[in-house]
């Protein structure tokens, strides 16, 4: 039994994430990708949560927003998640955490909102509620939750391990294939007892510059490697199929290098919105071979003074994890990096993997000192949608100037119920119905904004008012008292865990309240986390303390329990647990100082607990405090090291912006870089100017999100170059019949999208043999659980000793095969058991005695009819005026024979054999060799010239056999023969 249920992204235009979920036999659960979109709604993960306690293993298939953003908000905020066993590759490990740092450094709403039924009657109703926004994960948190990930290769079939709260998974193996598409992405192949199921999300059959394509296709390319065919059930994405404009990558490279080429000849500079960590790859790999290619060449200048950034928070440990990742390239590469690895000569050799015509921004103000220089640039940044990141800050400051250009690598669909009200929508919009014209050079429509005028809403982070305060501190308190009641005390860890007190007290003393009691994620007492002024502050009532009033209560010592359920039937215990790390328990060296010792303890007195004068060697002092000694005359005889006279420091950008503000000139120190950073000239080192960027004040404690409507002028020009890098329809109808999957499953995209696909593989699996009365292909809404099991059969049987005689095994890829006729019976012969006897000897007959006693007592307690029945010969039972149906005893040709197989055998024997469009192989031009759809092989041979042509056959042997005679043993003896016993 085979269930598919998609929790995320089918039938749904406005959004793009995908999230499934598989049942199998035995209760295993299998959930594949924990995806979301721009929008970072919380409740479309509400079915993931409602999942959760009952999920086996997770996969993921490609490191990018739509298959992975909501991992670390899922081990964050849903008890028991991060507990689930993950499976991925290396690429989808690192890329993925690399993207989630630069969503949380970059995007404060994918921290999520607060549900509003969740803050009660003291909030108000509709868009007037607080949107809160809950506790982000850090980044040691990211790292954490990656850090747990299993690491699997491509191609390497691994048996997971369930989660604790799982069945056992019956032998449930899964292997991972390429994908294309992303850096590691995988196409999973799952095995459970019958159930093959392949579950290929996004995919990528056309080879690019750094990815690989999918690994669909074997070696040949004429037909599906073994472990994908045949699945009981294809899980594919129809999302992109619908491409209006389609055409070849070396065009489509072609054609961005072309765009570009234009706009920075014009002095204009160039923005690529694109994700932080995967498609930005294949993006910048281009570039930078572009460049590498063009520095020596007529137009050299023009690409020396023009610069590639590559803008996210986490670039520079996107381009780390990258140098270790060559093996996950393509072949081309792979052979390359090879080649400049084994260059002999005193200069190494310039390997495909040197980015250094690539500039990595990490921080706002390097993008805006980048923006600020007059020569033209090439910004690739995130995000595609425009909504956050680097992106959004860069458009806003080149779109006022015609010159610049804005290429969209991929369409950006509306997530906010279809309406188009973000930056990036209204882009793409404006580019597909905006007036325009077909560039000369790159033959892409470009469409000039003209001055348009765009209206989009802007997210922005607040600090929480006064009302607030105590709205969100009872949200906590209720929170905690309900997982307290629903879990008990030590179970789960998340948001409640870890969220800062919002009392300054609080926050002041954790270290020393930790010290006193531990914390015990959601689950916690409320008199760990607020003390009686919070209490009193937050307005908790008798009801939300709950049992927790024996405790807090003064003067209180009943509570009635009637009508209770769980925890509040039970008299509360605040356990405590020591703290321990992976080296066992941890020490206070406070507790082992001598007696002399522990009267100071930093510099204090602990005996009158007054300060002393001298402060401890090394000991922190206060601004200004000199610890009581007297060394004013040491002190005024010292200089600074910036007054004595000596080497000048150079002025740096900040004194270049107080001398421009006060009107005063640099000193003589100042050199011609610093002076040209700062009127942003002239290109200069980073290291002149300072990369400080202050802290957000509201980044500490409880944050709400405030949207407001801002306006943006577009002077620019618009231009769409297709870089999703997703299949085709025609590729997918090329595969799907060398595939042959039983039943496929259309599971993300739009709904024409689904209908569009499904209309057209429902044709071509009825042609090619598929039963037309019984559906085959499925297009799931969200949420819907549709049944995938495919019928089968299974008996078992004996097979009688005379049957097993006559036998004729056959190997047949490592598994033995043999045909075979009879008649069952519910029980054996007697002759059957008379020959055993005759055959062994005494010790056989007292074994035989032994199973006979054995079998008469188990009849007594079984049913009879639970017996397996015999297969007798049928012979034997023509004899015993049985009637039998006999049919005629043929040979069988078992096997799988490939077509590159058969041409490399015959061009062994001598033969010419050469390919003639898909599939056909013509030998010695007189002998056509075909292989179809379903695996059948089709011989045909004509009159040739020469005697060994054609039809001729002398001899059975080859020097006189014909060509056609020669081919069809070759093609026989590819296959297993195996032969009739009955």
């Amino acid at each position: 039994m085979f269930t598919f249920t998609p929790l995320l992204g089918a039938h749904s235009p406005a959004s793009s994430g995908s999230s499934s979920l598989l049942e199998l036999d035995g209760g295993v659960k299998v959930l594949v990708d924990i995806g979301w979109d721009s929008s970072f709604d919380t409740t479309q993960l509400n079915e993931v949560e409602r999942h959760t306690s009952t999920l086996s293993v997770i996969l993921l298939t490609h490191a990018t927003l739509d298959h992975l953003g909501a991992y670390a908000h899922c081990c964050k905020q849903i008890p028991l998640f991060d507990r689930i066993p993950v499976y991925a590759t290396t690429p989808v490990v690192n890329l993925g955490r690399s993207l989630l740092e630069d969503l949380y450094g970059s995007a404060p709403a994918a921290a999520g909102l607060v549900p509003a039924s969740a803050l009660g009657a003291g909030s108000a109703a509709g868009e007037d509620s607080p949107q809160f926004l809950l506790q982000a994960p850090t980044a040691e948190e990211i790292a954490g939750y990656f850090s747990r990930i299993n690491v699997l290769k491509y191609s390497q079939p691994h048996q997971p391990v369930p989660s604790p709260f799982s069945p056992p998974l019956g032998g449930l193996t899964v292997t991972a294939y390429s994908a294309g598409h992303t850096l590691g992405g995988t196409i999973w192949h799952l095995q459970h007892g019958l159930e093959s199921i392949v579950y290929a999300a996004d995919w990528n059959q056309t080879k690019e510059s750094l990815l690989p394509e999918a690994a669909w296709l074997s070696a040949g390319g004429s037909e599906v490697i073994e472990p994908l065919q045949s699945p009981t059930a294809l899980v594919c994405s129809a999302r992109g199929v619908e491409k209006s404009h389609v055409i070849p990558r070396k065009q489509r490279d072609e054609s961005l290098i072309a765009l570009v080429r234009e706009t920075i000849s014009q002095g204009g500079k160039v923005l690529i919105p694109t994700d932080s960590s995967t498609r930005v790859l294949e993006l910048a790999f281009i570039l930078n071979q572009t460049w590498r290619e063009n520095m020596d060449g007529p137009h050299a200048a023009t690409y020396r003074n023009t610069k590639i950034y590559l803008a996210s928070k986490s670039a520079k440990s996107t381009m780390r994890y990258v140098q270790s990742m060559l093996e996950w390239m393509n072949e081309g590469v792979m052979r390359d990096a090879e080649a400049a690895m084994n260059a002999k000569g005193n200069a190494p050799a310039s390997g495909p993997l040197d980015w250094k015509h690539v500039s990595v921004i990490d921080r706002q103000s390097q993008l805006e000192r980048a923006m600020r220089k007059k020569h033209p640039s090439i910004i690739l940044a995130s995000d595609t949608s425009l909504s956050w990141g680097f992106a959004r800050q860069a458009i806003e400051l080149l779109a006022e100037d015609a010159r610049n250009l804005v290429i969209l690598p991929e369409k950006v669909t509306a997530t906010n119920d279809g309406a188009a009200s973000g930056l990036g929508e209204q882009i793409w919009q404006h580019w597909a119905s905006g007036t325009s014209h077909v560039s000369s050079h790159s033959g892409v429509k470009v469409v000039d904004s003209s001055g348009t005028t765009i209206c989009f809403r802007h997210s922005e982070v607040a600090s929480l008012e006064s009302n607030e305060t105590q709205l969100y501190n009872q949200y906590l308190a209720r929170q905690r008292q309900l997982h307290s009641t629903q879990q008990g005390d030590n179970t789960g860890s998340g948001e409640l865990a870890t969220a800062d007190l919002i009392d300054e007290a609080a926050s002041e003393s954790s270290e020393s309240s930790d010290e006193d009691q531990e914390l015990q994620g959601k689950a916690l007492n409320l008199s760990t986390q607020m003390t009686a002024s919070q209490k009193r502050k937050g307005g908790l009532t008798t009801e939300d303390l709950g049992i927790n009033i024996l405790l807090k209560g003064k003067g209180i010592h009943d509570y009635d329990v009637r009508d209770k359920r769980g925890r509040e039937k039970v008299f509360p215990f605040a356990t405590r647990r020591h703290r321990a790390d992976d080296f066992g328990e941890l020490i206070k060296p406070e507790d082992y100082l001598r007696a002399e010792e522990r009267d100071e303890i930093d510099g204090v007195d602990l005996r009158d607990q007054t300060a002393l004068n001298d402060a401890a060697v090394g000991q922190k002092r206060k601004w200004g405090d000199d610890g009581g000694r007297e060394n004013s005359k040491q002190q005024n005889n010292k200089r600074s090291r910036l007054d004595r006279p000596g080497k000048s420091r150079a002025p740096d950008d900040i004194d270049a912006a107080i001398a421009r503000a006060t009107g005063e000139a640099m000193g003589n120190g100042a050199t011609k870089e610093s002076s040209a950073l700062t009127n942003g000239d002239e290109d200069s080192p980073s290291e002149e100017e300072s990369d400080y960027e202050p802290e957000d004040p509201d980044s500490q404690g409880p944050r709400k999100l405030v949207h407001t409507t801002q306006e943006l002028t577009l002077n620019c020009k618009l231009a769409h170059v297709d870089f999703s890098g997703t299949f085709e329809k025609r590729d997918f109808l090329m595969l799907l019949p060398l595939i042959r999957p039983r039943k496929l499953v259309l599971m993300s995209g739009s709904t024409s999208e689904l209908d569009s696909l499904s209309t057209e593989c429902k044709a071509l699996m009825t042609r090619d043999g598929s039963d037309a009365e019984k559906q085959s292909v499925f297009g799931p809404r969200n949420g819907e659980a549709v049944d995938m099991s495919v019928d089968t059969n299974a008996w078992s049987l004996k097979i009688s000793r005379k049957l097993a005689r006559k036998l004729i095994w056959q190997n047949v890829k490592g598994l033995g095969i043999v045909a075979l006729s009879g008649v069952l019976k519910t029980e054996p012969d007697g002759e059957d058991v008379d020959d055993a006897m005759d055959e062994d000897d005494g010790m056989a007959k007292q074994k035989l005695k032994l199973a006979a006693s054995l079998a008469d007592s188990k009849m007594e307690r079984e049913d009879p009819d639970a017996h397996l029945p015999v297969l007798e010969p049928i012979a034997a039972s023509a004899q015993a005026g049985v009637p039998v149906a006999r049919d005629a005893e043929l040979n069988l040709h078992v096997g799988d024979l490939r077509i590159t197989d058969l041409r490399a055998l015959l061009r062994a024997q001598g033969h010419t054999a050469e390919f003639r469009g898909e599939g056909t192989l013509l030998v010695d031009g007189c002998c056509v060799v075909r292989k179809g759809a379903q695996g059948k092989i089709e011989v045909e041979g004509g009159l040739g010239s020469g005697s060994n042509a054609g039809l001729v056959r002398r001899d059975h042997g080859n020097s006189g056999m014909g060509t056609f005679w020669q081919v069809k043993k070759a093609v026989y003896g590819g296959l297993a023969v195996v032969g009739g016993a009955s």
